[in-house]
């Protein structure tokens, strides 16, 4: 089952209560949460055109009509956590953010909701990684930027967790018909590294200071419940130390690299490779790939694109 027809089927069952602030998971149901199956298959593009080479990596993969449908309503999620602009290499690049969304917009969709749970204040981290401007700059009635409604985190049961076996998770990530990750690929301080699978913290909610009390594995375990449907990892620039907010020009390394694929722990394996590590440098990649959610062998992962 699809990760958007298992959440449908939820709410069809009517296991939301308590005014929408607690679902309840059974064991039945969680049985047919959706396994990923996907074969790890990445692609990689390369240029300074960073527009163009989002669309090249999300088109070797087949396009985007393979993962957006007609009618559907999408939530795009960029690292746009924090205030900084773009050259600073904190947040997803505008451009890669925007060439999603078209992306989005060109294969039907409905309605493309781009936000982020920011740990900066959300309008400053909005305007300045400049990708509200970007996404508005379509002028497409569909394509909107929203901040996150604390009153819309929902706690659910996270079945077959080590760790976070309860949480707070974003209701209009849960209930879209897509769900696209943009993350960018940076240092982090606690995580080594910050890429597809920590970049979920960002559509959590509750008090995210004690996910970092056994990171690695709670990283892994909230991915057991969030499963885009793409991940598009902006290299453009890449954050050397100091993240995952940065700030210094002299920490950022320009890569212009896009890599895309559904696999998320085969992406973050892809990534360590980036800054000269290996994927078993990072926990939360270890864990999660134990805990089925991707392939992290480099081996088995095949990257189109070189």
């Amino acid at each position: 089952m699809h990760r958007r027809d298992f959440f449908k089927h939820l709410a069809a069952l009517g296991l939301m209560a308590g005014a929408g602030r607690y679902w309840l998971l059974p064991r039945e149901l969680w049985a047919m949460a959706p396994k990923d199956k996907a074969q790890p298959i990445l692609a990689k593009a390369q240029g300074m055109n960073y527009a163009q080479i989002t669309g090249d990596a999300v088109q070797a993969l087949g396009g985007m009509k393979k993962f957006v449908n007609a009618g559907e309503v999408v939530v795009v999620k960029p690292n746009m956590a924090w205030d900084r602009a773009p050259e600073l290499a904190a947040n997803a690049h505008p451009d890669v953010v925007r060439q999603v969304v078209e992306l989005c917009l060109d294969a039907g969709a409905k309605k493309v909701k781009v936000l982020d749970h920011t740990c900066h204040d959300a309008r400053k981290a909005y305007k300045n990684s400049g990708i509200q401007a970007a996404v508005e700059g379509l002028k497409d009635p569909r394509a909107v930027v929203e901040f996150v409604d604390e009153r819309r985190f929902v706690e659910m049961q996270v079945e077959g967790a080590k760790a976070l076996k309860k949480w707070y998770f974003y209701k209009d990530i849960l209930e879209a018909d897509r769900f696209i990750n943009i993350p960018i690929a940076k240092h982090h301080s606690e995580s080594r590294l910050t890429m597809a699978l920590k970049n979920m913290m960002g559509a959590i909610g509750g008090w995210r200071g004690r996910i970092h009390v056994g990171l690695h594995q709670n990283i892994a375990d909230m991915n057991l419940l969030l499963r885009p449907d793409l991940h598009v990892l902006d290299a453009t620039r890449i954050l050397l130390k100091n993240g995952p907010s940065g700030g210094k020009i002299g920490d950022v390394e320009v890569r212009n690299l896009v890599v895309a694929g559904a696999d998320p722990v085969a992406l973050d394996a892809y990534g360590t490779t980036i800054f000269g590590l290996k994927p078993g440098d990072l926990g939360y990649i270890t864990k999660a790939f134990e805990a089925g959610r991707g392939e992290m062998d480099l081996n088995k992962i095949k990257v189109l694109g070189g």
